[in-house]
């Protein structure tokens, strides 16, 4: 059975960014592994900077050794003291670590710190325990003892499993054909509030391919959004000079009343009714008798997939309007047979989500609480929410920003897919309109 921390998501991810973004992996747990100091050396020397945590009651105290632990070489030890999200931090002197944790007795009076591991018993001198903020600490007895490795959050083990998934996933994309050929491309279309990362999401997808960050839609902050017009965006492929199978199209935000996206208008795009650069109308929505009307699309004019786009910091704040919107645009999007996703974005501005999170980023605890209130404010299944990092301010690419888009494009390419083979089983009959 594996080794669990006792300490918490938020702890662990506390002290990972307080120490300059570490990944902890734990060597030493004394509760299986045995209340010893031989034991503990026996796991934890000459495994690069480590961090010892000690469980009392309700305190975590501990020990960062920033170069690696060696028995009779003297080294530089920080303390720490780590109180809900707060850490107080204490240097002392350079120490042999096993002057510091022992099994034994006679240890000498004048150690700002030291823990008797066979006794299970801690001790701080006064000056110390001031210094991080705890009750002085003389021969106190503690429940547990773990020591973790310290690692850079990406490695270049991890970096080179990333770029081998980045190459495979761009591959992927770029050798996806439509089922059975029935489109050229599948058109993927984007709906969501004005600032949620529409435009951007497109920006980002073509940079990925482009291998530069690009900025071709229009991106601002203004609170009624930067586009009225409908846009339909192909992107070539830079080594073959043929486009993507994929069309990605931006429309006007949704706003919970006035201004914005009439969602009388949906219909009408997902049936390819609406061209490129329509000018959207929130008062007046389209009609057959509009000039730029395609009365008779083809398969190729329609949707094939939508993605709804939302902020994931603003989750909590969606009014009870926007929430009424987005349903009945579901309702919508359920009646015509439509599969739609989530497109959770500016995760990387999350507090406390580093660059090493995004390699992993379902996992982590945050995500996970925004991902179950998407659910159950909007009903969206938890498998049908994607969660990326656009490019908006970089100038640099990112492959692990890349993953995590492509991962979002590869699995709106999959169910574009389900949706044509539905229209297949359908009957030939419907693949014109």
């Amino acid at each position: 059975m594996a080794v669990r921390t006792r300490l918490t998501w938020m702890q662990e991810k506390n002290l990972q960014t307080y120490f300059g973004g570490k990944q902890f992996t734990l060597l030493y747990k004394a509760s299986v592994h045995e209340f010893s100091a031989y034991d503990l050396f026996k796991r934890c020397c000459d495994q690069g900077p480590i961090v010892v945590v000690i469980y009392k009651d309700h305190y975590v105290v501990g020990a960062y050794m920033k170069t690696s632990c060696k028995k009779e070489e003297k080294i530089p030890i920080v303390l720490f003291a780590l109180e809900e999200n707060t850490i107080s931090e204490c240097k002392i002197s350079s120490y042999v670590p096993t002057e510091l944790f022992y099994d034994g007795s006679g240890r000498r009076n004048d150690l700002e710190f030291h823990i008797n591991m066979r006794k299970q018993v801690m001790t701080l001198n006064l000056d110390t325990s001031e210094k991080l903020r705890l009750p002085h600490m003389q021969a106190s007895p503690f429940q547990e003892c773990e020591v973790f490795r310290c690692e850079d959050l990406l490695d270049r083990r991890t970096l080179e499993g990333i770029n081998e998934l980045h190459e495979s996933l761009l591959s992927a994309v770029n050798t996806y054909k439509p089922h059975k050929n029935l489109v050229p491309q599948v058109r993927i279309l984007l709906l969501g509030p004005t600032r949620a990362g529409k435009s951007s999401f497109f920006n980002s997808v073509k940079s990925v391919f482009r291998g530069h960050v690009t900025h071709q839609a229009l991106v601002g902050s203004e609170p009624t959004g930067v586009s009225d017009t409908y846009r339909t965006y192909s992107i070539k492929d830079t080594v073959d000079g043929n486009f993507l199978p994929f069309i990605l199209c931006d429309t006007m935000g949704l706003h919970e009343r006035g201004k914005g996206l009439c969602v009388d208008d949906i219909a009408y795009i997902l049936k390819g009714h609406i061209s490129d650069r329509y000018q959207f109308n929130s008062m007046k929505p389209i009609t057959p008798s509009h000039c730029n009307y395609i009365h008779y699309p083809l398969l190729k004019d329609r949707i094939h997939c939508a993605a709804f786009v939302l902020d994931i910091n603003s989750v909590k704040y969606i009014s009870h309007e926007m929430i009424a919107k987005i349903k009945e645009i579901r309702r919508q999007l359920i009646k015509c047979g439509m599969p739609h996703v989530v497109l959770l974005t500016h995760v990387d501005s999350m507090q406390l989500i580093t660059k090493g999170d995004l390699t992993d980023i379902y996992r982590c605890i945050p995500v996970k609480h925004k991902l179950e209130a998407v659910h159950k404010k909007l009903g969206f299944a938890l498998s049908d929410m994607l969660v990326v990092s656009n490019y908006t301010s970089e100038w640099e690419l990112d492959p692990v920003k890349d993953v995590l888009i492509l991962s979002a494009l590869r699995h709106m390419l999959w169910i574009s897919d389900d949706f044509l083979e539905d229209l297949t089983a359908q009957g030939n009959k419907n693949l014109v309109v």
